[in-house]
Order: structure tokens, then C-alpha cells, then sequence
């Protein structure tokens, strides 16, 4: 079975936590018809099945009559999952930030019946879309300087964090080496260095490399873009305590290990903020110029329910590109690059709409 764009509408959801659950709930209000898949039983607006999210086979038995398929779950399933979905002709999309994965899905795109989205999450996702958005305005560019963080808006102690998000990705962005093009030059390089200041809205925080914010964007920047990176901010002192925890005392020999003992320390806060940080540089009509996209998304109350700024950033960015595959403004089969889908249209989609209203304020009714 393929997909056509006409007639597409079933979507299933892996993973009903606040993200998949979220996005399910988005996906049910742009008028697709939703099943949501987990291991636990969940009791949800829309349609769920309880299965074996380790079983390929039971997978593949629920996914079997839909159209497309959401993967929320853990990057390390996804590789399973998107096969499935390949397998199936299913259009396919992830958050994962996960490097290999990608390349995975990348391989089994060139003979995909659906579209192949990884990817499609805040970070890469979202910010790369805002990149390409901005570079576009500019007759040749210098530089693309991403930068996001998800944080909690009342920080404690001395790494000012909470875990939000997963810690599985969080301890591999951490410790896994990250790509940059540097003076034309595409290298690979630590995570956790690179550190800079940055202020929003007069606050201060610190900026570091971390692996895979920017998805495919430095294939596609090669040769026409002199530096482009990817950072993750946090309050000041956080890299320095993280990189003594990982390699002073040994700790990304054991990651599972680590991603415990740091969401015990600092487990998830619902008063949370994601800054976004994007500049491009380069020249307009052989002039120099600055281009930025800046933001504080905070909270915003979605169907009767307050929403971290973490959880509803990842869901809208997803579930923004899933409407534009349905309405025909992207392709119905192949790979998807995150910074081949243009600004506007994506901003004018029901759900990318909430980016235009989360950063207002510090708490919103929608």
C-alpha cells in the first residue's frame, strides 16, 4: 500500500508520554484520525491499542491498515519502527536527533513509497526550518548560528536544570560528536565546548556544541555556507559540572547510568521555558547584514490542560509538517530534510500557528 496525499488521514502514534500524547491530541484536532499505540494501558481522546512496543511483529500487526506513523518512542526503536513503516509504504515520522538512525531512514527512503520525516522535532526540526528560512534572505552567507534551550524558568542549585526532556537523548547530545563547517570546512568536533555567552530577554546563559541539532544541514550547506553550528544554551555553570560528571568521574562509560542519576537529581518541572536563538549572516545587495529569529516559548494551556514549553514546541513542529504533507505543500514520497520546508506555509498550519502565540507571555489560554 502507498499513500497519496489526497486521501491521507490515518495517523498512529508510538508512545503515549506527555510528547506522544500531546502530539496525538494535535494530530486529533487537525481532523486526522488517530490511534494511539503503547505498551500501557492510556486513557485518551482518541482511539489506543495496548502493545509490545519491543515486538516488531506486534508493530507490524498495528500498523497494518494505516497511513502513517509518529514515532515518539526512544531513538534506539527507531530504526525497528521505521522499517516497519517502510515496509508498509507508510509515511514515516520521528524526533529522533539521533546521527545513525537518520542514516538509516535515509537508506530506506530511496525506495520508500512514503515520505521519510525524521527529525521533525524543536531541535533538529524546527530551529533548521527557521536557518534556511533566514539564509534564504541573504545573496550569499557567512554564517548560520543556531541555538536552543530547554530549561526550567526557576532554576535551583548549580546545574540550573530539569530533565524535560528524554535523558537518553539528552546524555547522547551530550557526549556524542557534533558536525559544524567551519571556514568551508566540515568537521566533526567534542561536544560540550565551544562555550559562549548569549542573552535573552536580558538573561544570561551559556552556549556549547552538542550533536545532532542540525540534522542534514551541513550536507546541504557544504560549499555554500562558510560556519554553521549547532549549541545548546543552559544557565552559566551547567557545561562545566556536566563535563566533570561525564569525564572526570567517568560517567559516559555508563550512559544508562548517568541518565538515571541525573533525572533523579533533576526530575521534570512544569514551569519550564525554551529559548531560540537563530542568526545568519551574510551580504544583501553587497552589503553586510545580521538576520535573527529569537524567542522565549513558555506554557501554553492546550484543550483544558497546561503544556510544558518543551512538550508542545516538539509536538507543534511535528505535527505542523505532518498537516503539510496531507495539504500536498511537501513531497508524498522520499526524504525529507528539515531545511527544505519553507517558513510561511509551515507558520499558517493550525498547529505551527501555536509558535506565534507561545511567546507572547509567560502562561496563555488556547
Amino acid at each position: 500500500m502507498s499513500v497519496s496525499n489526497r486521501d491521507f488521514q490515518r495517523v498512529a502514534v508510538l508512545g503515549l508520554g506527555k510528547i506522544g500524547h500531546l502530539a496525538a491530541e494535535l494530530l486529533q484536532d487537525s481532523g486526522f484520525d488517530v490511534l494511539g499505540i503503547d505498551s500501557r494501558d492510556i486513557d485518551a481522546p482518541f482511539s489506543t491499542i495496548k502493545t509490545d512496543l519491543s515486538d516488531d511483529g506486534a508493530i507490524r500487526q498495528a500498523l497494518s491498515d494505516q497511513q502513517a506513523v509518529l514515532s515518539c518512542l526512544p531513538y534506539q526503536l527507531n530504526i525497528g519502527v521505521s522499517t516497519i513503516a517502510h515496509e508498509l509504504g507508510l509515511h514515516y515520522f520521528d524526533l529522533t536527533e539521533d546521527v545513525p538512525t537518520t542514516k538509516h531512514i535515509r537508506k530506506l527512503a530511496e525506495t520508500s513509497k512514503g515520505i521519510m520525516a525524521p527529525q521533525c522535532g524543536l531541535a533538529p526540526g524546527f530551529v533548521g526550518i527557521v536557518a534556511a528560512d533566514l539564509a534564504s534572505k541573504f545573496d550569499k552567507v557567512r554564517s548560520i548560528r543556531m541555538r536552543v534551550g530547554a530549561l526550567p524558568q526557576n532554576p535551583t542549585g548549580l546545574l540550573g536544570y530539569a530533565f524535560n526532556w528524554s535523558p537518553e537523548g539528552v546524555v547522547n547530545e551530550y557526549l556524542n560528536d557534533c558536525e559544524v563547517i567551519e571556514e568551508g570546512v566540515l568537521k566533526t568536533v567534542s561536544a560540550m565546548e565551544w562555550i559562549e555567552q548569549v542573552y535573552i530577554d536580558g538573561v544570561q546563559l551559556e552556549a556549547f556544541t552538542t550533536s545532532g541539532g542540525l540534522g542534514t544541514m551541513c550536507e546541504t550547506y557544504l560549499g555554500v555556507i562558510e560556519n554553521l553550528d549547532y549549541k545548546t544554551m543552559r544557565y552559566p555553570g551547567h557545561v562545566k559540572l556536566m563535563n566533570f560528571f561525564f569525564h572526570e568521574l567517568l560517567m559516559r562509560e555508563n550512559r544508562q547510568e548517568a541518565g538515571r542519576i541525573l533525572t533523579h537529581a533533576k526530575p521534570p518541572v512544569d514551569e519550564d521555558v525554551v529559548y531560540v536563538h537563530v542568526a545568519a549572516e551574510g551580504t544583501i545587495n553587497g552589503q553586510m547584514s545580521r538576520r535573527e529569529f529569537v524567542r522565549s516559548f513558555y506554557p501554553l494551556t492546550i484543550n483544558g490542560r497546561q503544556r510544558t514549553a518543551i512538550a508542545w514546541t516538539t509536538c507543534a513542529s511535528v505535527v505542523a509538517v505532518i498537516e503539510m504533507v496531507r495539504q500536498g505543500a511537501l513531497p508524498a514520497s522520499g526524504f525529507l530534510k528539515q531545511e527544505e520546508i519553507p517558513l510561511t506555509p509551515y507558520l499558517a498550519m493550525r498547529t505551527g500557528d501555536y509558535f506565534r502565540k507561545g511567546h507572547i507571555g509567560k502562561t496563555h489560554n488556547h
